[in-house]
């Protein structure tokens, strides 16, 4: 048996995919942050502003209480930026008509506003089309499941450190 195939090198080379795939995933959240704060500083939002933009085209319509648990915010933190939101068109609050409480509002995206927040985003989605497009049907739904599952192991130490 050669150096090369022994259990020891096999569980050296695992570990370094394993570091190079944890250290891509950094880059990638880095890269896609700098995106999100030029697509921000176009449209003169903060970046916890288009964070929260994107939780309520998401989830929305919603209440500001959902909102900031989502966001992991403190519910005072989360009017400031619907403030924020609303004064720009982005959002409206309405009445919740199913709500027992009269003062209970929910909060949803202006849809009007869809097409400048994807203009702002065409490069990397055309860019990302065309790397789709070098990978099989099957690797894609590798690819798929490995950052959904990435992304609910976010979510979860989210989570842990929110309830801390």
């Amino acid at each position: 048996m050669s150096s090369t195939s022994s259990p020891r090198s096999a569980a050296a080379r695992r570990r370094r995919s394993t570091v190079a795939v944890k250290e891509s995933l950094r880059e990638l959240r880095s890269q896609l942050s700098l995106l999100n704060h030029q697509v921000g500083t176009r449209l003169e939002l903060k970046d916890v502003d288009l964070d929260c933009l994107e939780l309520i085209g998401a989830h929305g319509p919603l209440s500001p209480s959902v909102l900031a648990r989502l966001a992991g915010l403190h519910p005072a933190t989360v009017t400031g930026i619907l403030d924020r939101l609303q004064r720009g068109g982005w959002v409206v609050r309405e009445r919740d008509p199913d709500a027992a409480d009269r003062r209970a509002v929910t909060v949803r995206a202006v849809r009007d506003r869809n097409a400048e927040l994807f203009g702002l985003y065409a490069g990397m989605n055309s860019a990302l089309d065309e790397l789709c497009a070098e990978y099989s049907e099957r690797e894609l739904e590798l690819l798929a499941g490995f950052l959904r599952r990435a992304t609910a192991a976010g979510k979860e130490a989210t989570e842990e450190l929110t309830d801390r």
